[in-house]
């Protein structure tokens, strides 16, 4: 089971219910699913150690934790390679305000998602650990004013199905 075609649809049921609420007991994974309680333990012991699932984590309330302001940083290095590139992926690793890291096509070389408490702190995060980086030669930056849609859910029903190609 190396890419989705080697689900069936009870996997593929699953693993949506999983990805939605990762509490759901065995017995409960079965209702919606249609399975037993223990088909479903074998079926989800399968997909954790095939890969599939690689974590089960509690999705926290950021404005509860004091995390009000996010936002998305364009990072252009000054060089395209080696150390450069290694050093900067390290420095973004060891800072807990990205949240993600993405490295892209394009005008810009990476896409940071931050989540800071205010925009006093994000004007220090980016003083601090951005601007001074060596080898980061342009930001630009975007503060988010609404969450439209936040979701860390795949479109299980757009994944490639049995039978596909």
């Amino acid at each position: 089971m190396n890419d989705a075609s080697g689900l069936d649809q009870f996997d593929l049921k699953l693993l949506d219910a999983l990805q939605r609420d990762g509490r759901l007991t065995n017995a409960e994974l079965g209702e919606i699913v249609h399975l037993s309680a223990s088909q479903v333990s074998r079926r989800v012991q399968r997909l954790i150690e095939s890969g599939y699932i690689a974590r089960f984590q509690a999705v926290l309330n950021r404005q509860k934790l004091g995390l009000g302001l996010t936002a998305y940083c364009l990072v252009t290095l000054k060089i395209h390679g080696g150390d450069s590139m290694l050093a900067f992926h390290e420095r973004v690793r060891a800072l807990p305000e990205v949240l993600e890291c993405q490295s892209l096509t394009g005008e810009a070389d990476y896409l940071l998602k931050v989540a800071v408490t205010d925009l006093k702190r994000f004007a220090d995060f980016m003083s601090e650990h951005l601007m001074k980086a060596p080898e980061v030669a342009n930001i630009r930056s975007s503060i988010v004013l609404e969450s439209i849609k936040e979701s860390n859910a795949y479109p299980i029903s757009t994944a490639a199905r049995p039978g596909r190609a």
